[in-house]
């Protein structure tokens, strides 16, 4: 018997409050629709729209997560982000920040550099400067359309840099500040000692998640989780935005009511499958994107085994893969 489902609404809110439910959302990828004349990228990874609505204000989240800075939530918050832009023969891809390897000390010479022209154009201070992730209200630029790294890195730039709305000339306006700074760190000490022991240029300055505080539209399951697990930072602000308990890891003895976003969920399978015939847990909800939508499925103990027609044989086990195709 298959997994039930629930729906695929984008605001999930469970019917059966009685149930003991744990709930896993797996990571997803931008996808496009096939029945539209697309002239943009899609808004936001699935996810990402999923934990904080269309209007994706990423940054005023992941200020909350690393800093106690406080801030108007009606101000729109961007984000910088120093990175890395290989080139290839025609165009240059985003290196993934983990690819980078950005030191706290790096970062700290290389917004001492930049501080001055970003703080010009801005018309602003920076609030707070994280090892990798640099926040400042976002002045004229509030109306720009930007892409988290997450779902630019490895592709070309060209089709994910900031874009106008209703206002423009403010792309133009953010690529001759990104200019102005890519000259400056060319010829920065800190991409001459990275060169030396081999690691990439830090060449360019990202900008994503314009928004504001006031703007988050988490689910109802997230506002109502008894705890919240996960390592994204994401999932740190947001906690910290609802109120809720934040963890990095899962805590196997609290799965009742609670939320999970976690790197490598497959390492995951067993503990849970053992919750659901413990009885520890009486539903499991997978929420995926598989076709850039959120699906939301519902397993008990009865459908974590393979079903077989030879009744005298001892059922098996269902594998990652089967549980989240």
């Amino acid at each position: 018997m298959p997994p039930k489902i629930r729906g695929m609404t984008a605001n999930f809110t469970s019917q059966n409050t009685t149930s003991r439910r744990f709930t896993l959302m797996l990571s997803g990828e931008d996808a496009f629709d096939l029945d539209l004349a697309q002239n943009s990228p899609p808004s936001g990874l699935p996810q990402e729209r999923f934990l904080l609505g269309d209007k994706l204000p990423i940054a005023p989240i992941l200020l909350m997560a690393q800093s106690a800075v406080a801030f108007d939530p009606q101000q729109v918050i961007a984000c910088l982000q120093p990175v890395h832009l290989h080139a290839t023969r025609d165009h240059l891809i985003l290196m993934a920040q983990s690819q980078v390897d950005l030191t706290a000390e790096e970062s700290n010479a290389l917004l001492k550099v930049a501080i001055p022209f970003i703080e010009e154009d801005f018309q602003h201070k920076v609030l707070f400067q994280g090892q990798g992730d640099w926040f400042i209200p976002a002045g004229p630029f509030a109306s720009l359309a930007t892409h988290s790294i997450e779902q630019a890195h490895g592709r070309n730039i060209d089709w994910w840099m900031p874009r106008d709305t209703h206002e423009a000339g403010l792309a133009r306006l953010w690529r001759k500040l990104q200019n102005e700074i890519q000259m400056l760190w060319h010829i920065d000490p800190v991409n001459e000692q990275r060169a030396q022991i081999g690691l990439p240029s830090i060449n360019s300055l990202w900008i994503s998640g314009i928004g504001k505080l006031a703007d988050v539209q988490a689910p109802q399951l997230l506002q109502s989780a008894n705890n919240i697990y996960g390592d994204h930072p994401t999932l740190a602000g947001l906690a910290k935005f609802l109120d809720r308990p934040h963890q990095h890891k899962i805590d196997f003895a609290n799965l009742v009511n609670a939320f999970a976003w976690v790197s490598n969920p497959e390492t995951h399978w067993g503990n849970l499958r053992q919750a659901l015939l413990d009885k520890t847990i009486d539903e499991l909800e997978i929420i995926d994107f598989q076709t850039g939508k959120p699906r939301h499925r519902i397993f008990t103990a009865k459908d974590v085994n393979r079903k077989s027609w030879a009744f005298w044989k001892k059922s098996e086990p269902l594998s990652w893969p089967e549980i989240a195709g």
